[in-house]
């Protein structure tokens, strides 16, 4: 053991020298650490710190070899009987797998009348694990019953109230309901209608063709109608979508008075015609008067 320890500090010392070499070695290479996020530390902290940690492990592999070698003294000094029963020395005993720390040591008193078919009980002690768990348990209880029944610490359902009102507070007040009245009339001002078209020609010329003639999505300039010709029935179509038809809800990405363009240009291109129309779907719709 003596010759290994001899080994393990030559080999620590030739170490030790060589760190000079390779912390100048480190230094030609500095730049190169710029990827790896350390090009803002000072050199000499770095490789400071590296020879720090270097010795540190050094020094934890030195005590742990002291410590195994000086097992077999511990073990007969603690073993005496005025000592072997101190904490350290169960510690210490740990190391030769003695378990009694945490499994206790049984005394195998056996109880009277508790024998029957062979099958006898003993009065042994719980583990010292068990007990001490039940310790904790019995403190955390009463800090429990102290905070929430006593100081007025709020429970699961008043915590879960307290968050959806504070949800309630931070949500947009935007009214998000597919069956909410609308009254709004058609735009006719021409910036208006223009800035509709540029909306629909970014997002729905997809799906409704460039002149709303129709492709995947309905014809959108006859008379014909799925869900209502009306322009808050366009309106909540456009802002809620149709799941079931493929599509889309557009309330977030575009805002109601931009909604509200895009189905009044829609409206405004009824009964232009366009070239390779798509056949009518849905109802016909007649304005009401």
């Amino acid at each position: 053991m003596k010759k290994n320890i001899s080994t393990l500090l030559a080999w620590g010392g030739g170490s030790l020298l060589a760190v000079p070499a390779l912390a100048q070695e480190a230094a030609s290479e500095v730049p190169k650490a710029a990827d790896s996020g350390l090009a803002d530390l000072p050199v000499t902290l770095i490789l400071g710190g590296t020879i720090a940690a270097f010795i540190l492990l050094l020094l934890l592999i030195f005590l742990l070899i002291n410590f195994i070698m000086a097992l077999p003294f511990l073990f007969k000094f603690y073993g005496h009987p005025t000592r072997q029963n101190s904490a350290m020395a169960r510690f210490i005993f740990l190391f030769r797998g003695d378990t009694t720390t945490f499994t206790g040591k049984a005394a195998d008193i056996l109880m009277e009348d508790h024998s029957y078919d062979g099958i006898h009980e003993f009065d042994n002690d719980l583990p010292p694990w068990w007990k001490a768990l039940f310790y904790v348990t019995a403190v955390f209880a009463v800090i429990y019953l102290v905070n929430f029944h006593v100081m007025g610490g709020k429970l699961q359902t008043a915590e879960y109230e307290a968050e959806m009102q504070q949800a309630a507070l931070l949500k947009p007040k935007n009214n998000n309901n597919a069956n909410e009245k609308t009254d709004y009339k058609p735009l006719t001002e021409a910036p208006k209608l223009e800035a509709g078209h540029s909306s629909f020609t970014q997002n729905c010329a997809a799906c409704h063709g460039q002149n709303g003639e129709g492709m995947v999505g309905p014809n959108l300039t006859d008379e014909f109608w799925l869900h209502g010709g009306d322009v808050n029935d366009i309106f909540k179509t456009i802002k809620y979508g149709v799941t079931s038809k493929g599509m889309v809800a557009w309330q977030s990405k575009l805002s109601d008075d931009q909604i509200l363009e895009v189905s009044s240009y829609i409206l405004s291109i009824h009964g232009s015609n366009p070239a390779n129309a798509k056949a009518p779907q849905g109802e016909k719709y007649v304005a009401k008067k």
